[in-house]
């Protein structure tokens, strides 16, 4: 261990009414404060049943999980409480703890200490948090792989053949009589296989905020073709207001579900037409409902009787987007076509359709979504990939002109530096602290 922190406490589960709450302190006074106030000694490596005692007063029966320097998360000593889920024991316990020294945990600390450690790198240390605030299980198993170092090493592979590289440009420059000038064709074909690998992580990483935040599915269409019955339908629970009256959707309404592992976030709109025939209020929402298109991955049109009702000028604010057209009120109008990927007939009323539907939006999904995606990088890790990327075509840019080997090795180093980001090699207090501030406290 090459730090020496003060010892911190935190709550390391949510502060609220539970069967168990897990109290974690952490640093080199750990076992001492623990032990000032657990009704019994210490076992380290056995899993120890007592009481938290103030004095003669017991606080709650508990178990104590002692990890030893440094065998812990942190690195540090470790003991975690494991109490009864109460807000006032927890809050007791710590309070007590703090009177003897200990400082209350910021947000991220133990994982900040578990990489100022060497635990872990960087790369698994934001994992962590990636998992933490997975909403699907596609997102917990990307993050579940970075935590485990599937970013890592190929993070380290790519740096591993650049710094190879650079000591031997190095070496060349620095003794020219042992060392021959590498030439600038098997240079220029190291840089080019390394891009692709980059090219790699970063095509897979760009379905990063799709798979952790859910695509967008926007409903739209016009006044009461029944985009909120639909929603509703979605969803299976009432979640939007339904009348016969025009214009009942004023504003945007989002809510999400779990599609075959995948987070679709469902928006229903406000009914667009010409504004002219809207009072105030009705025109904000309109002007929310394109906003909410422009911002939307896939679009689901709604239309009522015939194909010939979908509105031409609405179509055009969802260019370029993935589109499902979905004729409504098919227990009142009747099935006029067969259903196929970008036609989808519905009953919102009886379900008809609704399945055929979720369907056809997954198939949409994987468009977005490479099949073969089990690590990704987030939007800090592919800045980092993109700088390394940028500065190993400097050096192909630079072969062009027979520049001397030296400015090959700048831009190697630039490279080299830039990957050391990812991984933690390379780092200020700047990043970390932007990226431990995400983290809740107690991890």
């Amino acid at each position: 261990m090459d730090n020496n922190f003060d010892t911190i406490v935190a709550i390391a589960t949510p502060l609220a009414q539970s069967a168990v709450g897990i109290v974690r302190i952490s640093g080199s006074c750990a076992y001492n404060v623990v032990q000032s106030i657990f009704s019994k000694k210490i076992k380290p490596k056995y899993i120890n049943y007592g009481y938290i005692v103030n004095g003669t007063e017991k606080i709650d029966e508990v178990i104590l999980l002692p990890f030893l320097a440094p065998h812990s998360f942190t690195g540090e000593d470790v003991i975690e409480i494991q109490t009864h889920g109460s807000v006032t024991v927890i809050n007791s316990i710590i309070e007590l703890i703090m009177s003897k020294g200990v400082r209350l945990a910021q947000k991220g600390e133990f994982s900040k200490r578990a990489f100022l450690n060497h635990r872990i790198d960087l790369s698994q240390a934001e994992a962590i948090n990636d998992l933490i605030t997975s909403k699907n299980s596609k997102s917990a198993h990307n993050a579940l792989n970075n935590l485990e170092g599937y970013l890592k090493n190929e993070i380290n592979i790519i740096k591993n053949n650049l710094s190879n590289l650079y000591s031997r440009i190095i070496a060349s420059i620095d003794f020219p009589e042992d060392v021959a000038e590498l030439d600038s064709e098997y240079i220029v074909s190291i840089c080019n296989d390394n891009i692709h690998k980059i090219n790699k992580i970063l095509k897979n990483s760009s379905s990063h905020d799709f798979i952790r935040d859910g695509l967008k599915a926007c409903l739209i269409g016009k006044p009461n073709v029944g985009k909120s019955s639909l929603f509703n339908s979605i969803l299976n629970y009432t979640r939007a207001i339904v009348t016969p009256i025009e214009g009942t959707t004023r504003d945007t309404i989002i809510e999400s579900i779990n599609l075959n592992g995948y987070m679709i976030n469902f928006i229903d709109t406000a009914g667009i037409r010409n504004k002219d025939d809207a009072d105030f209020v009705e025109k904000i929402g309109i002007e929310n409902s394109i906003k909410a298109i422009e911002n939307s991955n896939i679009i689901i049109f709604l239309f009522e009787k015939s194909k010939e009702e979908i509105d031409l000028n609405l179509l055009n604010y969802a260019k370029n987007k993935e589109i499902i057209f979905v004729k409504t009120k098919c227990d009142l109008y009747g099935i006029q076509f067969d259903n196929t990927d970008e036609f989808i007939e519905i009953s919102s009323l009886t379900g008809f359709g609704i399945d055929k539907l979720k369907d056809c939006i997954y198939k949409k999904i994987i468009k977005f979504i490479p099949d073969d995606v089990s690590y990704t990088a987030n939007k800090r890790q592919q800045c980092c990939l993109i700088n390394a990327k940028n500065a190993l075509n400097n050096v192909i840019q630079t072969s062009e002109f027979n520049c001397d080997a030296d400015l090959f090795a700048m831009d190697l180093k630039s490279a080299v530096l830039a990957l050391g980001e990812i991984t933690g090699e390379v780092f200020t207090d700047t990043i970390l602290d932007d990226i431990f501030s995400n983290f809740c406290i107690g991890k």
